[in-house]
Formats: C-alpha cells, sequence, structure tokens
C-alpha cells in the first residue's frame, strides 16, 4: 500500500495526477498553512501560444490562517473571467469540451473555501482520468498531529501502507529528518518529467502547465496515458 500527501492546489499540473494514479491513499494536506502566491491558488494554462496564470483570489488573512479556512474573493468576478479564458483558449482544441464540461464547477459560487474547490475539481478529474480507486482523504480530519516526516509516517502507519511515495521536492528535508531510516515504512520518490505532447502551436512545447492543457489536447484516455509515461 502506497500513501502519498500534497496540498491541495488549483487545477494541478499533470505529475500531480501522476501521484495520485502511483497512490492507494492520498491525503490533502489542508491544514498546514496558507501562502500566497504559491500554486493552493494559481496555475498556469495556455493562452495565445503563450503561457497564462489564472489566479483564484483570496480574501485578506493572518500568517497563521490554515489552507483549509482560506475563503475565496467573489467580489472580483474571477469565476467568469477564468471560465472565459478557458473558453477562448481550449474550445476549438482537439478534446477542448471534455476539459471545459469540468471545470463549469468553478461558476459555484456555494464553494467558498479555497481547499474545497481545489479538492473537488482535483477529484472530478481524477475521475475522468480513471484514478477512482485511490482513496482521497483530509489531513484536517485525521486527528494525526506531528512535524514534516514524523506526521508522514503516522499517515502511513493509520492507513496501513508501507511505502510512502514523496515528490522530488521534498527529498531535502525529508532526508534531513532523517526518519524513515528508523520506520518500517519504505519511502521512495516520485520519478515523472513531463514529455512533449501537441499544443497545437508552433512555439516551442510549454511545459508544466495545469492538467487542463493536457486534457484539452489529448483528451481523457491520452491524458492517463500520458501520466504513466
Amino acid at each position: 500500500m502506497v500513501l502519498a500527501v500534497m496540498q491541495p492546489t488549483y487545477i494541478p499540473w499533470a505529475g500531480y495526477f501522476n501521484l495520485i494514479a502511483k497512490a492507494d491513499v492520498f491525503v490533502f494536506l489542508d491544514d498546514v498553512q496558507f501562502a500566497r502566491s504559491t500554486w493552493q491558488a494559481r496555475n498556469r494554462v495556455l493562452a495565445s501560444g503563450k503561457e497564462h496564470m489564472l489566479t483564484v483570489p483570496t480574501k485578506r488573512v493572518s500568517l497563521q490562517q490554515k489552507i483549509k479556512d482560506v475563503e475565496i474573493q467573489d467580489s472580483e468576478k474571477w469565476r467568469h473571467k477564468h471560465l472565459s479564458s478557458l473558453t477562448q483558449n481550449y474550445a476549438k482544441s482537439p478534446f477542448g469540451k471534455q476539459v471545459l464540461d469540468v471545470m463549469q464547477v468553478i461558476s459555484d459560487e456555494s464553494i467558498d473555501k479555497l481547499a474545497d474547490l481545489n479538492i473537488r475539481i482535483i477529484r472530478d478529474f481524477s475521475q475522468q482520468l480513471g484514478l477512482a480507486a485511490t482513496q482521497f482523504h483530509r489531513a484536517s480530519m485525521l486527528g494525526i498531529e506531528g512535524n514534516r516526516s514524523e506526521r508522514l509516517i503516522r499517515m502511513a502507519r493509520h492507513f496501513g501502507c508501507d511505502t510512502y511515495r514523496s515528490p522530488c521536492g521534498a527529498q531535502d528535508y525529508l532526508e534531513e529528518d532523517g526518519l524513515f531510516r528508523d520506520s518500517k515504512v519504505q519511502l521512495v520518490y516520485q520519478q515523472y518529467e513531463p514529455k512533449v505532447y501537441d499544443q497545437g502551436i508552433r512555439a516551442p512545447f510549454i511545459s508544466h502547465l495545469s492538467i487542463v492543457d493536457v486534457v484539452g489536447n489529448l483528451g481523457w484516455a491520452g491524458a492517463r496515458v500520458y501520466l504513466e509515461m
């Protein structure tokens, strides 16, 4: 059994879904400190052959506010702007309708917390990508405490997982902690490098865009294969 843990981010890139695909249990780390100007509230799509940032505006928060408590700022009418941008740039893509249908969820103003929106989008995309076998949980609902590596190990034990799969970006602090070496939980690192695919533009390929771009150009079946490459 494999555990993976990540903060819920806005329309994540393909590597995020590769991590889900490789996990039996996936925990959304929604009870850590919110940080502005991070992937928690924004991501990149393609617009006129160039990368374009879509950002979800959030209400002013304290430095200690957790991701799960961050409220969306709807006074800026961002929902219409994001859908308009996505429609303008992906409606003519080979599988644009598929991705635009799923992204209609952002028009639901009853989803007023950033984490709730991100998790809903991620789970909807996972369902369409055929990743329904992965169990999803929110860290804030588990009641599992601990610092950094210690908490990850406790989560793995809680779910009966013998392996923790980590994104490479966390390698430095995990190695510094060194706690996995003395545990019965095996630590492995994600090995995923996005490949070139046809983005329908003459400009050079733009890597690490949102999953929206992958699905819009490859479709659900093609995107699922892309996640496993």
